[in-house]
């Protein structure tokens, strides 16, 4: 369900477009059976009556990190993160998940209330209840402080951008999927006309807006910022006002630093004096509104298509968790490797060289560099003057030398391929 469809049911109009109406939002509100995501109830007061599904690995490197995910609307957090493949990227790179869930007594189409300035304060409503989660999560699993980051989709990004606000001093990053920036809309209308046309702003308004929204002086998060060029639902030009609301934050000048294509797709950088990216933006190219799917860097795809689930032939999922500096970080599988078949006893006597380490077809192989683990070829010197030994101290026994130096080369010019 799309968010002019939720801000025109609130305002309780007339006529609603039957291929755009609320006939479809049953589909999209049912849960997954098989979810990973477990639903924990006591995490606090609740001011924003919201729900709190949440999946934690098995393995969890040091420091302990923590994502926060944000659904959009007409979506549940376990449907979203089915789509969007965030439970799989947690288990293979070994980070919690934290999914909060918008309740239908709060919104009929199941979105964060992202424009509704009783919602979006620090220390009230929604935004509040989720601060209480990541708090619980932060106790219960020792999440690192550092290491906490949010994402989201449509009301799920314009909710984001509300936490990166109201709560810069909680999260190390940020990225928003088809979203708007803070503090735009204060009711229903102005929510409507802003996703709509994207009203143009100055970079030092908007981010008066975020400075405003807390006590908090810096730094501030870092931001990544996903829209699809086609989105007929939030204009794109609010990926534009985003990014300029965040470049101001960081004092970076409006212009990119670098650009340029990932997947098929423009990227435009923005780093701080030490190189560190503060801000980053893509622009799918021809995508309609929704979250970009596609094969990840790591050869795997996460996540399934679906309603505003769009294969673009990038993950953002996965760049996203990469931006958040938690890619690095893969589980191996614990099986062990079978071992060759009909390996040679004496193999194990030559070193291994690798397919960019050999020489080219017919060339004469470096055969000191070949055998320099079996033999130190040492500079000629003089024959040092021999002295009597002493008589309290014994005669060493000289060493074995047990390698056939011929046979070692032999091999080491048949593993080259200069000999049969």
């Amino acid at each position: 369900m799309s968010l002019p469809n939720n801000v025109e049911f609130l305002r309780r109009l007339p006529k609603l477009d039957p291929s755009r109406g609320l006939s479809g939002l049953g589909l999209g509100l049912r849960p997954v059976a098989d979810s990973p995501l477990i639903e924990i109830a006591d995490f606090g007061s609740n001011p924003g009556a919201l729900r709190m599904l949440a999946f934690v690995p098995e393995a969890m490197p040091q420091p302990r990190a923590l994502v926060v995910v944000l659904h959009g609307c007409g979506q549940t957090a376990s449907g979203y993160d089915h789509g969007a493949g965030w439970s799989t990227l947690a288990k293979h790179f070994g980070f919690a998940l934290l999914m909060p869930e918008q309740k239908l007594s709060n919104n009929a189409n199941g979105c964060f209330n992202w424009f509704n300035p009783h919602d979006i304060a620090r220390g009230q409503g929604e935004a509040a209840s989720i601060r209480q989660m990541i708090a619980r999560m932060e106790r219960e699993y020792r999440i690192d402080q550092h290491r906490i980051f949010v994402t989201g989709l449509s009301a799920g990004g314009a909710m984001t951008a509300v936490l990166l606000a109201t709560y810069p001093d909680v999260f190390a990053a940020g990225a928003v999927i088809a979203g708007l920036p803070f503090g735009v809309a204060g009711n229903m209308r102005e929510a409507l006309n802003g996703m709509r046309a994207a009203p143009a702003r100055s970079p030092r308004k908007l981010g008066d807006l975020v400075r405003k929204a807390s006590s908090h002086k810096g730094p501030w998060p870092r931001l990544s910022v996903w829209h699809g060029s086609a989105d007929r639902i939030v204009h794109p030009g609010n990926g534009d006002e985003l990014v300029k609301q965040w470049l101001d934050l960081h004092h970076l000048p409006q212009s990119p630093m670098s650009e340029g294509m990932v997947d098929g797709h423009p990227r435009r950088i923005w780093w701080n004096a030490d190189g560190e990216t503060m801000v980053e933006s893509y622009l799918i190219t021809d995508m309609a509104h929704g979250t970009p799917l596609g094969i990840a860097d790591d050869d795997r795809h996460y996540g399934t298509q679906g309603a505003f689930l769009i294969e673009a032939g990038i993950s953002s999922s996965y760049h996203i968790a990469d931006f958040f500096g938690l890619t690095s970080r893969i589980h191996q599988p614990k099986t062990k490797a079978p071992k060759p078949a009909a390996e040679s006893p004496s193999a194990g006597l030559l070193p291994k060289v690798s397919p960019l380490q050999a020489p080219p077809p017919g060339a004469m192989p470096n055969l000191s560099r070949v055998l320099s683990p079996l033999t130190t070829v040492q500079p000629r010197q003089e024959k040092p003057r021999q002295e009597k030994p002493r008589q309290d101290r014994p005669k060493r026994k000289p060493r074995r030398r047990g390698i056939d130096v011929g046979g070692v080369i032999t091999r080491a010019l048949t593993a080259a391929g200069l000999m049969k």
